[in-house]
């Protein structure tokens, strides 16, 4: 299968810390005109945001676009909550298993592919404290190795 080129806007980096990804998946989402325009110019920040489903619908909250210069009173809220487009059989089978196996939902990263927005989120599970100070051995270890 051909694969389309992506660019990369924004990577959440601590959910890889934090988190154990069991699942991903790409989803789009519903964007206003002047949030595409600040998203393109790499001004969004997926840090603390999470997913939630609500009425079999998937939600990203505390997402942040930045208001996009050029946008006057026409411009977006900041961290409004945005819609995800999935397919009901992707929805159903994340909520079952994020019920069953108490998973949590956060995006990993924003992407553009073909001018669309797309967001890879992931099912995981939370990182207890000694699962953390591991994996900043493990690092630390990489790092020195490479330095010698």
């Amino acid at each position: 299968m051909l694969q389309t080129p992506k660019k990369i806007i924004s990577s959440n980096k601590k959910a890889y810390f934090d988190y154990t990804i069991f699942e991903k998946y790409i989803s789009g989402i519903v964007l206003t005109g002047t949030e595409i325009k600040s998203a393109r110019q790499g001004a969004i920040n997926l840090k603390d945001s999470f997913i939630k489903i609500e009425d079999n619908e998937a939600w990203l909250y505390n997402c942040h676009i930045s208001p996009y210069g050029f946008g006057n009173i026409y411009n977006h809220e900041p961290l409004r909550k945005r819609k995800l487009l999935l397919h009901k059989k992707e929805i159903l089978k994340i909520l079952n298993k994020q019920k069953q196996e108490n998973y949590t939902i956060v995006p990993l990263e924003a992407f553009l592919s073909k001018g669309y927005l797309k967001l890879e989120i992931a099912l995981c599970k939370g990182k207890k404290l000694y699962d953390k100070r591991e994996a900043m051995k493990k690092r630390d270890i990489q790092r020195n190795l490479k330095n010698y």
